[in-house]
């Protein structure tokens, strides 16, 4: 009975992990370049007595929810117009520098010219390498090319990064559609064949009529396994009487 309990809780945290990543993808709904996330369900185990390493080790305890990474497929693309927003196209990222100096990747082409005359993301990320645009260039005379080479009528001002690597889902989210590369997703290299749209943003991916019904069935789920925890919670007062 005590069992039966364990693994009821574990389904409630479960089940609430589920529930507070659907609200995170609920919150960036409209968030530029933000990716949904992934949950992976995983059977628990519990030891039973048993004399060999991994002997007695038995399923059956529950179960665990937990993030396994992003969904990177393309989100749709929306016009603005505006000389300084582009979106990447093709898989890959943009390659920029947080400003605690950390390598930084981002799908959000929503960029700014900063007081220092810097190309920056919204978050206040810089370029890397960094593309400045001059005082006397006005923001709408600005091109952008497929490439990412940003220039001014025939002048050259510089050139987007566009970069990519072999396992996105090993980068570490950095929030608001901010990933760190890690050991586990590979060395940032140039992505071969990457494009931009100038006057375009990506838009979040996340499926909100999705995301609603998986958390309506992560809702009754819980509902379901508190309800467990109340009957056993009950078995248990019957039993401890009848030992009285």
């Amino acid at each position: 009975m005590v069992g039966a309990l364990t693994t009821a809780a574990a389904g409630m945290e479960a089940q609430q992990n589920m529930m507070n990543a659907l609200s995170n993808d609920i919150a960036n709904v409209s968030t530029t370049g933000y990716k949904s996330q992934q949950v992976g369900f995983r059977s628990l185990m519990y030891q039973a007595p048993g004399r060999g390493a991994g002997e007695g080790a038995v399923t059956g305890a529950g179960s665990a929810a937990e993030i396994i990474g992003e969904n990177f497929e393309q989100g749709s693309l929306e016009q603005t117009g505006r000389s300084l927003d582009v979106a990447l196209t093709t898989p890959g990222f943009i390659r920029v520098t947080t400003p605690g100096g950390a390598v930084a990747l981002t799908r959000d082409g929503n960029l700014q010219v900063s007081s220092d005359g810097q190309l920056r993301t919204a978050q206040g990320d810089a370029l890397d390498p960094p593309v400045r645009i001059p005082a006397n260039v006005e923001e709408e005379k600005l091109q952008v090319a497929p490439d990412g080479t940003v220039s001014s009528g025939k002048r050259k001002l510089g050139q987007i990064s566009l970069v990519e690597v072999t396992n996105p889902n090993g980068l570490q989210p950095d929030g608001e559609g901010t990933w760190l590369p890690t050991a586990a997703s590979g060395p940032v290299t140039a992505a071969k064949g990457a494009r931009v749209q100038q006057g375009t943003l990506e838009a979040s991916n996340v499926d909100l009529a999705n995301v609603m019904t998986q958390m309506s069935e992560a809702q009754q789920g819980y509902e379901m396994a508190g309800k467990a925890i109340t009957t056993q919670d009950e078995v248990l007062a019957v039993a401890n009487g009848l030992i009285r």
